[in-house]
C-alpha cells in the first residue's frame, strides 16, 4: 500500500474543504456540523515538480506524470475521543492506519461556522488533539508492557524490550510525544511495532481567512511557534479560497494567483511538504510517450526502485544507467551525456538520489 497522510483536526476547521480541494472533488462532505466526515475519504493528490515539463520538453514526451501523495479526511476529534467520546475509537483507529499526520488548525473567524470549543484557540486546539492522541497510546503501551512482562518471565532476551517499553510509557505520561525517540532507538522500535499514533510525523496546517487579519496572522504565529519548539513545520493556507480555486480551470487560477500576487498555492505546499514528511524522494523516467517521476523512500536501493515501475525489472535486473537531473538538462540528449561521461552504469547496491534520470537494464 502506498504511504498515506491523515488529515486530522477538531470538528469544523476545514479539514473536508482542503481535502476535496486538494483532491478536486466532492468526495468529503464538508458541512457545519460536527462528525460530518464518518468514515475516511481517500485521495491520491499530485506533487508540483518543475523538472517534468522541462524534460517533457527535452525528450518530447506525450504526457507527464508526477509523483502521488495519499491523503486521508479523517473525522473530528474532540475531548474524551480516547476514552469513546465523539467518533472515538473509530477516528483513532483511522489514522492508526496512515503513516504521517497534517493536523489542520482554525485560525479564521466565522459567526456562522461553530467551534466546538466556542472559538478558536491554535495552542488549546493542538493540545486536545494531542492530548487524545498521547492518552489512546498509554493505553496501548500498558497493554504492551502487561504482555511484555509475562513474556520475559520466560524468554530473557525481552527484558531490553520490556524496559524500553516501560520508558516509552513514561514518557508518555510526561506529555512528550513517541517521535522524539532516535529512529535507530529500541524505544523507537517499540513505539513503531505498536502503532503508535505520537510516533508519526506530523506538520501543521494553518487555515486562515480569505483575508488575514492581525488576530488571524497571531494565531499563525503561536501555531509556528509551536511547531518550532516540536520541530515541525507549518503550511499555511485558505481552505475556502482553495476550494473556490478547485473550482477554476487551471489556467483561470494560475490568472487569479497572478493577480493577487499569490506566488505559489497553499495545496501544492501541503503535498510537497507532506510527500517529505513522509520520507518520500523522486526518481525520474523520460521517453517519447511519458515523462514520470517515481515516488520511493528515501534510501532505496536501485533493483527495488526498479520494482516501483514493475516486478519483472525487479526480478530481472542487470543494472541502472543513471543521469542526474542538472546533467540530463545541460546536455540535452544522450549521445551527448554519453560523450561527456556523465552517464553512470550502477548496480544492485546502489542507493538512489534524488532527481536520478533513469534507464533500467533487465532480463525478462
Amino acid at each position: 500500500m502506498p504511504l498515506s497522510c491523515g488529515i486530522v483536526g477538531l470538528p469544523n476547521v476545514g479539514k473536508s474543504t482542503i481535502f476535496n480541494a486538494l483532491t478536486r472533488s466532492a468526495a468529503a462532505l464538508a458541512a457545519n456540523y460536527p462528525f460530518a466526515t464518518i468514515e475516511p475519504n481517500v485521495g491520491e493528490v499530485g506533487v508540483p515538480d518543475p523538472r517534468l515539463p522541462v524534460l517533457q520538453e527535452l525528450v518530447r514526451a506525450a504526457r507527464l506524470v508526477p509523483a502521488t501523495v495519499r491523503f486521508v479526511d479523517i473525522a473530528g476529534l474532540v475531548r474524551g475521543a480516547s476514552a469513546g467520546e465523539g467518533l472515538g475509537n473509530a477516528f483513532l483507529s483511522h489514522i492508526r492506519e496512515t503513516d504521517a499526520i497534517a493536523m489542520v488548525v482554525r485560525c479564521f473567524e466565522a459567526a456562522d461556522v461553530v467551534h466546538v470549543e466556542g472559538e478558536p484557540d491554535p495552542v488549546r486546539d493542538i493540545e486536545i488533539v494531542e492530548i487524545e492522541l498521547a492518552l489512546a497510546d498509554l493505553s496501548t503501551m500498558k497493554r504492551r508492557v502487561d504482555r511484555l512482562e509475562r513474556e520475559a518471565r520466560s524468554d530473557a532476551r525481552l527484558r531490553a524490550k520490556l524496559a524500553a517499553a516501560q520508558r516509552v510509557s513514561v514518557h508518555l505520561e510526561a506529555g512528550r510525544p513517541a517521535h522524539e525517540f532516535d529512529a535507530g532507538s529500541l524505544e523507537h522500535e517499540v513505539a513503531v511495532e505498536a502503532f503508535l499514533l505520537t510516533a508519526k510525523s506530523m506538520l501543521y496546517v494553518a487555515n486562515v481567512d480569505e483575508a488575514p487579519s492581525g488576530a488571524s496572522t497571531t494565531l499563525v504565529r503561536a501555531i509556528e511557534q509551536r511547531a518550532s519548539a516540536q520541530g515541525s513545520c507549518v503550511v499555511q493556507l485558505c481552505g475556502k479560497l482553495e476550494a473556490e480555486l478547485a473550482g477554476l480551470s487551471e489556467s483561470e487560477a494560475d490568472e487569479f494567483r497572478r493577480s493577487s500576487g499569490i506566488t505559489r498555492s497553499g495545496l501544492d505546499e501541503l503535498a510537497a511538504t507532506a510527500y517529505d514528511l513522509l520520507g518520500l524522494m523522486t526518481f525520474l523516467t523520460a521517453g517519447e510517450k511519458e515523462v514520470r517521476a517515481w515516488p520511493i523512500p528515501k534510501g532505496t536501493r536501485a533493483p527495488q526502485a526498479a520494482g516501483r515501475i514493475h516486478s519483472d525489472i525487479e526480478r530481472g535486473f542487470i543494472r541502472a544507467e543513471i543521469v542526474s537531473y542538472d546533467d540530463y538538462v545541460k546536455y540535452r540528449t544522450m549521445e551527448a551525456m554519453r560523450a561527456a561521461g556523465v552517464v553512470r552504469s550502477e548496480g544492485r547496491e546502489y542507493v538512489m538520489q534524488e532527481g536520478d534520470v533513469v534507464n533500467f537494464r533487465f532480463n525478462i
